[in-house]
């Protein structure tokens, strides 16, 4: 099969990697002209995927990549991998999606599968995607060419995310849809699991976002109400998962990052409200985890306060600008929020990460494009008034940070999971948790 992947970026390029390691012949397809050109030299602009990875497909014949849409009138399937974020509302922005479906409709050949992998509300792929794509063609879905809706499932920097054994939902327009669906992911994926319909995959998707985000709502409540009665949310947690069945620990933080928890949610708030129903178990997981940052940035105020210091006027590193451990993805990461907070107090804000030396232009943190990570030095620890840890990256020394840092203000609990459970008395009051 000659298969069109539009959208090479965190869930695209990977997928059409593993379409290419299964045999099929691959056209990545994207906008972006710095990035087709990147991978038809073979290399990689994604830290978790090597080059070496890229450049093999290339040798092999199985795979090039364009920004030409009209690669797809060769293609037996196409599958879109593209953004799906919020507008400044934080209502649903389907531009990526529909522009995608717009540019790729007048190449539609009868008989060709169109799959859509970016997480929506239900009603998407047969409703929204559906509409631009028949007008734009003249073809029908269903009749003259196939739909479906198959969420991607990816987690950057996760080794058990693998696109060859992760478990793949597959939802088609009609039952012919499906199995056109099915038999083109059925080469490159070990396990599929077929639904009634796109709207029951859409919703799935969004049902694995929405369990995260409020459970993760819950633990950072806790922390909140279990610190003010001197019990750590940590010893807790660590408790409670002992328990061989009904729990499953989630940990808090400073807040939620990525692509998917932060937007994904709120794609069915917007669509209930359609059917006249509110979401008030997502709507209220959003309002405690947007508030987190505030907490932290508090917690900060306290701890700078303990050394007779104010925010204002003092320096303050923020350690993990990536929104998990061990990558350098920054999309919605929590770090920005603290940044902005701390210096909309008055403090002199840095940040260290090993994976972001730079911060790369953004639209929504534009102020911080450019910045660049401080060095990895004591002098430059000694010199802050106060350390917050936002990402535990396993890469850092924690012991080292320790001893190089007058104050430190923890909100992933990395400095005692690092140390063995517990930082040594001598070096226990420049430890404040978050």
């Amino acid at each position: 099969m000659k298969t069109v992947i539009v959208g090479l970026g965190y869930v695209g390029l990977p997928l059409a990697l593993q379409f290419c390691r299964s045999g099929l012949n691959v056209a990545g397809l994207d906008i972006d002209p710095a990035k087709v050109a990147a991978l038809n030299r073979g290399e990689s602009y994604i830290r978790h995927i090597p080059g070496a990875a890229v450049a093999e497909q290339l040798r092999s014949g199985r795979f090039a990549a364009t920004a030409d849409f009209s690669v797809v009138r060769e293609a037996d399937a196409v599958v879109i991998c593209v953004p799906t974020p919020l507008n400044k509302n934080r209502e649903p922005d389907l531009t990526f999606v529909l522009n995608t479906g717009r540019a790729l409709a007048p190449h539609l050949r009868r008989g060709t599968l169109v799959a859509l992998e970016s997480t929506s509300y239900p009603g998407t792929t047969d409703g929204d995607l559906r509409a631009v794509l028949e007008s734009g063609s003249g073809l029908r879905a269903g009749t003259d060419f196939h739909l479906a809706f198959s969420p991607e499932r990816e987690d950057p920097g996760n080794p058990l995310s693998d696109v060859a054994t992760l478990p793949k939902i597959v939802g088609g327009y009609t039952p012919a849809c499906l199995a056109k669906a099915l038999a083109l992911y059925g080469q490159a994926v070990a396990k599929l699991v077929p639904v009634s319909s796109c709207k029951a995959a859409e919703a799935a998707k969004l049902l694995e976002n929405i369990f995260r985000s409020v459970n993760i709502a819950l633990v950072n409540e806790l922390k909140v109400v279990y610190a003010a009665m001197g019990i750590d949310i940590w010893e807790v947690i660590a408790a409670a998962a002992t328990k061989p069945f009904g729990f499953m620990a989630f940990h808090p933080g400073p807040g939620i990052g990525g692509h998917c928890i932060p937007v994904d949610p709120f794609y069915l708030t917007w669509k209930a409200r359609e059917f006249g129903h509110s979401t008030r178990f997502i709507e209220l997981a959003g309002e405690i985890n947007e508030g987190m940052p505030a907490h932290v940035v508090r917690r900060t105020a306290e701890a700078l306060n303990a050394r007779r210091r104010a925010v204002n006027g003092s320096r303050v590193i923020v350690v993990g600008l990536a929104y998990k451990p061990e990558v350098d993805d920054i999309r919605e990461t929590p770090s920005f929020h603290l940044m902005n907070l701390l210096r909309a107090q008055g403090a002199d804000v840095g940040y260290y990460d090993p994976f972001v030396p730079v911060i790369p232009p953004t639209r929504e943190n534009a102020a911080w494009s450019g910045q660049r990570s401080v060095a990895w030095e004591e002098s430059v620890f000694a010199a802050a008034d106060a350390v917050v840890i936002a990402t535990a990256h396993r890469s850092v020394d924690y012991r080292a940070l320790l001893g190089w840092s007058r104050c430190i203000v923890d909100t992933r609990n990395a400095l005692r999971t690092h140390l063995g459970g517990q930082v040594p008395a001598e070096f226990a009051d420049r430890l404040w948790l978050a």
